[in-house]
């Protein structure tokens, strides 16, 4: 403690001090009391209100024996059951502000008691006002020293309690992705999740460490039709996300891409279809993985939501990317480079068979004269070396796939 006034003047500190002492248990159940009609959520928690007794004993007993003895604030260390209650706050959800209203409330009695305390043992003024400076002074120090130690015990133990339910949500992600048999209630009450109803699983991933990844999945679960997400890390620049419906999925999502490409905020988005149950729960993960895949194989640099409905053939057709190229280039003959002209052809050749062979249609979608879709539909059928007619439905698929996966697919020119 700082060197106080006269010597007389700490003989009547420490005897205040010895005199509070006798009377603890007294005192502590009067500031519990206040403290508890001050912070509703001691209420109805027996074990709550009996470490707040147990926290106002301790402190009220630490800090008026500190004083007596003149022993420096900054040898004090919270007391156990201080620390436990830090804990018990933590395990509760109560937030840390919460928790340290209690050794504001606990000051503020203590304060108050104090003033009038020493108005009645002290006649003399001056002295009483020195004795009150030099008590409140030191309850102040005492009580910022002990307030940052529960704090840091109340940020411990809910790093652990945080750290322990992420491992156990982990532990149940992974059983349920290896087809593991589980307790499917257990499932549900550790991910706070339903797997009951159809599953959809989702993938966010992005370059730039400054995205809010899980906002931004949360964002995908509400456009999927559910107010609650479940979402896991993949690592520092991927999330992973699952949605449970028992109605229709909301559709479509692709103005969110557009939503953030005007943001700057470069993320993909790959999403599987629904699934039924907690078998749908692994299905639709693998599809968004497998979109994610395509996603990555196509080099797309622009922000991305693709559902898995939407790249099926590619992903089957692409498996073995070898195997790929080799049909795409078997398919298209020249037509399969990596060039302007030849992309522009394969672009109008897709917009042709994509409209049954309406030429019509296929100007319309590309914006151009139908002119200009008949010389191009004419050109690419010359670098193929066969008519658009022959084997329709396999010169349809290598379209789609070089479409989608582009220079993964295609020949150097």
């Amino acid at each position: 403690m700082d060197a106080r006034e006269p010597a007389h003047g700490a003989d009547v500190g420490s005897g205040i001090a010895a005199s509070l002492l006798t009377n603890v248990s007294d005192l502590a159940e009067d500031m519990a009391q206040y403290i508890a009609e001050r912070i509703p959520e001691v209420g109805g928690d027996a074990e709550l209100r009996g470490l707040t007794l147990g926290s106002c004993s301790s402190n009220l007993e630490a800090v008026l024996s500190m004083f007596r003895h003149g022993i420096d604030v900054t040898a004090a260390e919270a007391p156990v059951t201080a620390l436990e209650h830090a804990r018990v706050m933590a395990s509760r959800g109560h937030s840390v502000d919460v928790m340290l209203r209690f050794y504001r409330l606990g000051h503020e009695y203590f304060t108050d008691k104090l003033s009038g305390w020493l108005t009645d043992q002290i006649d003399d003024p001056a002295v009483a006002l020195r004795t009150f400076v030099d008590l409140e002074r030191y309850g102040f120090r005492y009580i910022d020293r002990i307030s940052s130690l529960v704090a840091a015990e109340y940020v411990a133990e809910l790093d652990r309690r945080q750290n322990q339910a992420r491992a156990e949500r982990d532990d149940v992600v992974r059983a349920l992705l290896a087809g593991e048999r589980i307790d499917n209630a257990r499932a549900e009450r550790v991910l706070s999740h339903r797997l009951t109803g159809r599953q959809i699983g989702f993938a966010c991933w992005t370059d730039d460490r400054g995205v809010d990844l899980e906002g931004l999945a949360r964002q995908v679960g509400r456009s999927l039709g559910s107010a609650h997400s479940l979402v896991v890390t993949d690592g520092p620049l991927g999330v992973w996300g699952w949605v449970s419906l028992t109605g229709s999925p909301r559709t479509p999502l692709t103005g969110m891409a557009t939503e953030w490409a005007g943001g700057g905020e470069k993320v993909h988005i790959a999403v599987g279809s629904p699934h039924p149950g907690a078998a749908g729960f692994r299905t639709s993960h693998l599809e968004a993985l497998r979109t994610r895949r395509v996603i990555e194989l196509s080099g797309r640099a622009a922000p991305s939501i693709t559902e898995f409905s939407d790249i099926a053939l590619v992903d089957a057709i692409s498996r073995d990317l070898d195997a790929a190229r080799a049909f795409v280039a078997a398919q298209l003959g020249d037509l399969a480079r990596d060039a302007a002209k030849e992309r522009d052809e394969r672009t109008t050749l897709l917009a042709v068979l994509d409209a049954q062979g309406s030429l019509t249609a296929a100007a319309r979608t590309l914006g151009v004269h139908k002119n200009t879709v008949l010389q191009r539909m004419r050109r690419a059928e010359d670098r193929r070396g066969r008519a658009a007619t022959i084997k329709v439905a396999e010169l349809h698929a290598a379209l789609l796939v070089c479409d989608v996966l582009g220079a993964s697919v295609l020949r150097e020119p």
